[in-house]
Formats: C-alpha cells, structure tokens, sequence
C-alpha cells in the first residue's frame, strides 16, 4: 500500500499502520485512568487485538531499537505478575503490614493461599493494563524510523483536536465522552484536567519539531507551529490546572531549545541576530498573551495556585498517612492498584469527608508504595537510563531532534506525576514508551550502520 505526497510516494509498513490505528484508539478512550471506565474494556479488547495480530502475522520486530525500554518493561510486567503468585498462609502472615489480615481477624485465612498484593483485583487489573505500553512498544519496534515523521504528525493532530474539543466544552457545549468518566470540568477527550494540560504541553514540543524538521527554511508550517503554541499555552491557563503551568513552561522553553539549530539554519541568510530577536518577540507576544489572559480573569489555573490554601489541600494533609503506609508495608509494598482501599484504613478521622481519596497524587510516592523496594529500584533504574540517554541526545551532534523530542515528553511525564498520576491513563502510557524509545535513539550494528528493518 502506497500513498503519494506531491512527487513523494510513502509505503507505510504494517507496524506503522497499526501504530497509526492503535493511537487513534487510545486518543478516543484511553483518557481515562479508572478500572471501570468504558474505555478500559474498549482500549484493552483492541490491544489484545493488535497484540494477537502481531503474534500471528507479524515479523520479528527491531529488537535492538529501544533496548532499554524493552528490559524495563519487561521488569515492569514481572513486578506485577509476581505480586499475584500465591503464598501459603505462614509466610504470607509474616510480610510487612499483613498482620490485621491474619487468622486472629479471619480464621478462614489460616488455611488460605494469597498473593503479595492486598487487593487481588487491582493487581490484577494493573497486570492487564500492561498490555497498552507492550503493545505500543512492539508496534514502534517494528515500524522504520523513517516513518517517526508520520506519528510526530499524527501526535501533532491529535493534541490540536483535544484542544478544540476543550475549548469547545469551555465555550458552553456538551460533550461528554462515553469512554472516560467526567466530573463536569473542561478536559478534552480525558477525565482529568492535569491530564488535559500535560497532553497539550505535548503539542508545546511537538509543534516546532513539526515544523522545522528536516527543513533547512522558514515555510508555512512554522508559521502555523508560531500560532498554535500560544493556543496550546492559553487553553492550559484556561484548564485550571496548576500541574498544567509547570510541564507548560518547561514545554515552551524545551521545545524552542529543541529546534535552536535547525531555526538558526533556517534564518541563516538573514542577520545573525534574526533567530535570537524571533524568539525574543515570540516570548513576548506569549507573555503579553498571558498577561492579558489574566486580566480578563481566564487564567484559571493562575487563579487557583493563587488561591490556594497550602494547609487545606488533601494531598499535603494526606502525605504523612501515606509516608506512614510506605513504611508499614515497605520492602514488598502494598500491592499494584489497591491504594484507594488500603487509604481508607489507614485514613485518620481528620480527612474524613464525603468524596474518597482515590490516589496519592504524587505517583512516584504511590509506585514506592504500591511496589515496594522492587518498584522503587526500577524506577530509580528507569531515572538513571533517562539521565544517561537524555545527555547523549543533548550533546549529539547528528541534528536528530526525535531524541530530544523524547527526551522532554518523558521529563513532562515525570514531572506530571509528581502533582498526579498521568501514567495510568492508556493514551499517556503508550506515549511514554513512544517516547522512550525516541529517547534511545538508533543503535548502530556491528559494522556501524544504523539498524533498520528491510523494507
């Protein structure tokens, strides 16, 4: 299958396609982070679905490219199946935090096997939640790294649609997405705003490697990055969200610092004064977008950081309870999944009130929890490997930007969870590994050439 672009024929491979239709499936139902979400049923039958075709009919992938990724997931996957194999009733008794759970509570457990994990279910649930990132990972293994122009384009389209769908439910029109559960706030296609915001910080990196990608001059796609960044920037001030003006900053300052070069090529005929003053003016014209923003009062997530009451926020007042349950049930961790149950155990009658603290919000502290040891180790692991390939994509020469571009979509992720938990919903999941194996660059062969599929 052939498409033509002007005089440029593209045979997108099979991996690609299924890329293409897999994103399309999580950016209309995987915005959602709960179990009993619609979308997590249509999100996984479709991903078991791509992950059977692949089995059936796929080739071997490209095992070498995103080999980091590959044995983190692959870590990540045994952590959580391992919380679910059974242990008798003697040892089970002795671990960590179990003791309330014991045969002096239940006699029925004196003769019961049971996994690491306190709440079997949810464990479970996060083992099959899994499957999202290793389809996704198998899929961008298999595809050309000829073809990563297309999913820059493709993100680029989506991250644009979810904003005129916010804007839209900003505007006064009903839009409920069946797929996610909504709370009434204006979040595009997600259920979360901090999720909302984090998607279009996205687009605050993926516009200007759209545009000046492998373009040695100014067209018309730099001009179109130039106006939808600043939509980007004021539909996150619109949004609500506080998590959202952090990863929205790093986004504008990262995604300029990605494209320096390739924008200092492009207005190389000019002074070389042109590309310091272009940017200069565009900072200024976003600054004065957003001081203007926040005199016509729809800055609401400026509103709320100004507004908020430090010791009245649930997340600071639930800390100590959950760095208290980190230490009860550390080094095996409470189990994947089961944190809303376990909370209100452990909940003092202070935070009582009529909603449910469903999540630590600051998911590297929950990770910790849930997992335990392991968990923290391989997330200290995963942090290091970032470091490590984030100084060899900045201090590379090649010109390649998808490295970079990676790079930031995995410091947003991370910086995202430290105010909440982003990760858990499939579309932001699949982009972590998307952008994970950005990040890991092409691996050359023995004879040096990079590694690349037949065509």
């Amino acid at each position: 299958m052939s498409f033509y672009f002007g005089n440029r024929r593209f045979a997108p491979s099979p991996a690609f396609v299924a890329m293409v239709l897999f994103l399309i499936c999580l950016w209309v139902a995987g915005g959602a982070s709960r179990s009993d979400a619609w979308g997590q049923v249509f999100v996984r039958a479709f991903s078991w679905l791509f992950l059977g075709a692949l089995v059936l009919f796929g080739s071997m992938p490209q095992a070498w490219r995103g080999r980091p990724v590959f044995f983190l997931l692959l870590a990540a996957v045994i952590l959580a199946v391992v919380q679910l194999v059974p242990l008798p009733p003697a040892i089970w008794g002795q671990l960590p935090g179990r003791e309330v759970f014991g045969p002096a509570a239940d006699a029925a457990q004196a003769t019961s096997w049971r996994p690491i994990a306190i709440v079997p279910s949810s464990a479970l649930n996060a083992v099959y939640a899994l499957v999202v990132p290793v389809v996704a990972y198998l899929l961008m293994a298999g595809s050309r790294r000829s073809e990563d122009g297309g999913l820059v384009m493709l993100l680029m389209g989506m991250v644009f649609a979810t904003m005129m769908l916010g804007l839209m439910q900003m505007a006064g029109f009903s839009f409920s997405n069946p797929f996610v559960n909504g709370n009434g706030l204006a979040a595009g296609t997600f259920a979360n705003r901090n999720h909302f915001a984090l998607f279009l910080a996205f687009g605050c990196l993926l516009a200007p490697v759209w545009a000046f990608d492998g373009r040695s001059r100014i067209n018309w796609r730099a001009f179109a990055a130039l106006a939808t960044i600043p939509l980007f920037l004021l539909t996150i001030l619109a949004s609500g969200s506080r998590a959202g003006l952090v990863v929205g900053v790093i986004a504008l300052f990262g995604g300029l610092a990605v494209v320096w070069g390739s924008a200092r090529t492009a207005v190389r005929g000019y002074s070389r004064w042109a590309a310091p003053i272009l940017v200069a003016c565009f900072l200024l014209l976003i600054a004065l977008l957003v001081l203007l923003s926040v005199g016509e009062n729809r800055a609401s997530s400026i509103s709320r950081v100004l507004a908020l009451d430090v010791e009245g926020d649930m997340r600071k007042r639930a800390l100590p309870t959950v760095l208290t349950m980190i230490r009860e049930y550390f080094p095996l961790g409470s189990g994947f999944g089961g944190f809303d149950t376990l909370f209100q155990m452990h909940e003092p009658d202070a935070l009582l009130k009529p909603t449910y603290f469903n999540r630590v919000h600051d998911d590297l502290l929950e990770v910790v929890l849930d997992g335990g040891l392991a968990a923290g180790l391989l997330l200290g692991a995963g942090m290091i490997w970032w470091l490590w390939a984030s100084v060899r994509a900045w201090r590379s020469k090649s010109g390649d930007m998808l490295p970079k571009l990676g790079s930031l979509m995995v410091l947003l992720i991370v910086v995202a969870s430290a105010f909440d938990y982003p990760a858990r919903t499939p579309v932001i999941m699949a982009l972590l590994v998307v952008a994970a194996v950005w990040l890991s660059g092409p691996f050359a062969s023995r004879q040096g050439a990079p590694l690349r599929r037949s065509n």
